[in-house]
């Protein structure tokens, strides 16, 4: 039985909305509050395989770079790609009842512009009949290391679930378990070609409320398609070292959509030679420059204005050299048409909520469809 929570840790709780139903049950699964409960049964991602590893060879096996990165690129690169972002696992059952044993690498649960359910949570998404996934339960982290029931009562039937991974931590394991007795079918990774994703903190995930919510997770499920996501945060420089590995990858298309890390000087620097190196290594393979997303308060600040004019017209320039290099099949999409108008879709004027992600995913697909396309032709 828990301690009972001090009044004045009950009002202090109370004040920060921290007295929802804990998820962590202190108790072993099989009986909750001294009720007989069903038995277990676990199944760790592990044996079957998540999708958006693009390395086999990794440290640890949630790793999003091969191991021999470490050495490679700066260490503020390798220690974010230590994060689980863009990974998700596939699996069928019929369980009504689905359960996650789960262990992140960081006790840093959440961000102060960023939830817990994003930085560190499972997100659940289930198939229609329709055959859309669409989402279904995310998990509430409060602990490290997390034993907890994402939904119950589900309709019956046999159906298939994804469940994506933390954005901004770690994860050391993930189970799924569902009652004993039910069917479980693990579903391995997809063989198509996956979209790359290449950037900054946008791409990374921040500050999605859920690992479900950035642009290139809505892009996979829209576009139904296997995604990479390497963003790492604050640190998508267009560095020949991660040139070099993102060459290993053979993708659908390369997103290369750094400059919200980037000022002119390195944008005239490092664009052109990047799809250079790629395009060396993948004659054919689409690669799509990405201008930055523009401050939610630009029009009210001369330095971002300075800074958006910048660093775009060094990427024009770059495309513009390509193009006319003879350099194929590198296509562009302009900043000004990722977020909306009103400014209402940041966090804080520069990291998309969940409404400024939706509209990132927006802009991409109908330039991200046909490039897709042209692989099946």
């Amino acid at each position: 039985m828990r301690d009972a929570v001090p009044r004045r840790e009950f009002l202090s709780r109370a004040a920060t909305g921290l007295m929802a139903t804990p998820l962590l049950w202190t108790h072993p699964v099989g009986s909750a509050r001294g009720q007989e409960q069903p038995k277990f049964t676990w199944h760790d991602v592990r044996d079957w395989g998540v999708e958006g590893k693009g390395w086999q060879e990794t440290a640890r096996y949630f790793d999003r770079l091969p191991a021999k990165a470490e050495s490679l690129v700066r260490p503020p690169v390798w220690n974010l790609s230590r994060h689980s972002a863009g990974m998700v696992a596939h699996f069928r059952t019929n369980a009504r009842e689905i359960w996650i044993h789960h262990k992140v690498t960081s006790p840093s649960l959440a961000m102060p512009h960023m939830p817990a359910t994003g930085v560190s949570g499972v997100d659940l998404y289930a198939r229609d009949d329709a055959g859309q996934l669409r989402w279904l339960a995310v998990s509430r982290p409060s602990a490290q290391e997390m034993q907890t029931r994402l939904i119950a009562d589900l309709i019956p039937g046999e159906r298939d679930f994804a469940v994506y991974l933390p954005l901004y931590n770690g994860t050391e394991f993930l189970k799924i378990g569902v009652p004993d007795g039910g069917t479980f079918t693990p579903i391995p990774p997809r063989t198509e070609k996956p979209l790359l994703f290449y950037g900054t903190s946008i791409t990374h995930g921040a500050c999605a409320s859920r690992p479900g919510m950035p642009h290139p997770a809505i892009l996979g499920r829209r576009l139904n398609r296997p995604v990479i996501n390497l963003g790492f945060s604050g640190n998508g420089k267009m560095e020949p070292e991660v040139g070099a590995l993102l060459a290993e990858l053979d993708p659908a298309v390369y997103v290369l959509d750094c400059l919200p890390n980037m000022v002119e000087k390195e944008v005239a620097e490092r664009a052109e030679p990047l799809v250079r190196q790629l395009r060396e290594a993948h004659p054919r393979t689409p690669i799509l420059l990405v201008e930055d997303r523009t401050y939610a308060n630009t029009p009210f600040l001369k330095s971002h204005q300075m800074r958006h004019a910048g660093s775009r017209a060094a990427l024009r320039q770059a495309f513009q050299n390509l193009k006319s290099a003879g350099v194929e099949g590198v296509h562009y999409l302009a900043g000004e048409v990722l977020l909306g108008e009103d400014r209402d879709d940041t966090t804080d004027g520069s990291h998309p909520s969940d409404l400024g992600f939706m509209r990132h995913a927006d802009a991409f697909e109908p330039i991200l469809k046909p490039l897709i396309a042209q692989e099946t032709r």
